[in-house]
């Protein structure tokens, strides 16, 4: 009992001789602002830290124009990019693209991407490249180079691809490598032409879409590890909903590859792709490029495809393979596949058929003589004549001081007056 008084007791007085500091408002409001400034300055240095660890994205005006776009993509910050590039590292460029610089990277998970940075130089804007991004996101199919996703930061636009293992159709083919293109194939060469075919037809009549691809070129024909083939750089593409004949007032596509109508008259349709195909085609037998000169017996400055139809003249189309292949190819195949060309690449439209048409040839599916039953046959000269008769009788009516008939060239070409009376 003593004890217990005695330790209250002294409790009691060492709390009586306590005494608490006292703050004045000055001290407690200089409390208070410390207190909330360390606060916000904690707050904001989380936030930094998160932003460069790529957590926190700030929204740029292209992330905006993102919004209206469904994307079944991937967001990638500009920290990965660098990341998987190594800054853009000159040793993991692949090439030029249509929209700039292609670069080879690594993701974090493991993943092997391949990066394209939209060039400042590109005529190609943010309207252009989200375009892109909405229109690849929807597509779906084992021909076509799959999109991972995209980036958008500032000024910085770029699309993030699945790698291809062995670059593209043009550096295999006709490439100065012949190690790499002793690699391709004839069966493989059978097989990189089916595969484009089965890419376009997706494009032109299976995709809730109906795409026009505008640029079909060796260089835009990507092979992955086993060779296949896959279809990229749709930042060219043309959409087609309606079906209509559309007039582009901008001719953009790779010289050798344009359709004669689409250069010339901006006319534009699926048949376009369809003569760049059978132009690649030649390329993948001959293994020579359409945009190369060589000379030939008496002629010394031929492209390719004067070279196709010289041979088709003397009937020695077979001359064309290309003597790399040695004797390991099939005749027979390779004459269907030229003969399919020569079909896509005819003057008229008309007289061209669809890249199923194409596909089913290409498949042992249709007989390449049904397939030219099948379709509208050509003008002859004969039938020529009588429409730029008739156009000079038209053009009398309209300007009776007129003597002499049109020349041609007033008319462009043979095939723009085919076209314009048959439709």
């Amino acid at each position: 009992m003593f004890k217990h008084h005695l330790s209250v007791a002294f409790i009691t007085l060492f709390c009586t001789e306590f005494k608490p500091r006292k703050y004045s408002k000055k001290n407690k409001v200089a409390l208070i602002v410390g207190t909330v400034s360390g606060g916000i300055v904690f707050v904001f240095l989380i936030i930094v830290i998160l932003w460069r660890k790529g957590y926190i994205m700030v929204e740029k005006a292209a992330n905006i124009e993102l919004r209206g776009i469904d994307l079944q993509t991937g967001i990638f910050t500009m920290r990965q990019i660098k990341a998987a590039t190594k800054n853009f590292d000159p040793s993991n460029k692949l090439g030029e693209g249509g929209f700039g610089s292609v670069y080879k990277g690594r993701l974090s998970d493991g993943t092997i991407i391949a990066v394209k940075q939209l060039s400042s130089k590109s005529k190609q804007g943010a309207r252009e490249f989200v375009n892109e991004v909405g229109l690849i996101s929807a597509l779906r199919h084992p021909n076509l180079v799959r999109l991972y996703g995209c980036c958008v930061e500032g000024n910085q636009m770029i699309l993030v691809y699945e790698y291809m293992e062995n670059n593209c159709l043009s550096q295999a083919l006709l490439g100065t490598n012949k190690v790499i293109k002793a690699k391709l194939t004839w069966p493989m060469r059978i097989n990189v032409c089916k595969g484009i075919a089965q890419g376009l037809v997706y494009l032109h009549e299976e995709s809730n879409l109906r795409i026009i691809h505008r640029d079909i070129k060796a260089s835009n024909v990507l092979l992955d590890e086993n060779w296949n083939a896959k279809i990229s750089d749709f930042g060219l593409a043309k959409l087609n909903d309606d079906g209509n004949t559309h007039i582009s007032t901008r001719i953009v596509g790779t010289m050798g590859y344009l359709a004669p109508e689409y250069a010339m008259r901006g006319h534009l349709t699926t048949k376009a792709d369809v003569y760049s195909f059978g132009i690649l085609a030649l390329e993948i037998v001959s293994g020579i490029s359409c945009n190369k000169s060589f000379s030939y017996e008496t002629e010394e400055c031929l492209y390719l495809f004067d070279w196709v139809w010289l041979l088709h003249e003397k009937e020695t189309i077979l001359e064309l393979v290309d003597p790399d292949l040695g004797s390991e190819y099939s005749s027979e195949e390779a004459l269907t596949i030229i003969q399919v060309a020569l079909l896509c690449t005819k003057a008229s439209t008309f007289a061209r058929p669809t890249m199923s048409q194409t596909l089913s040839v290409l498949e042992g599916r249709t007989n390449i003589q049904d397939l030219e039953k099948e379709l509208r046959p050509s003008t002859t000269h004969l039938d020529i004549r009588r429409l730029r008769k008739q156009l000079w009788l038209d053009h009398s009516e309209t300007d009776p001081t007129s003597a002499e008939p049109p020349t041609t060239e007033s008319f462009v070409t043979d095939s723009f007056i085919t076209e314009s009376f048959i439709s």
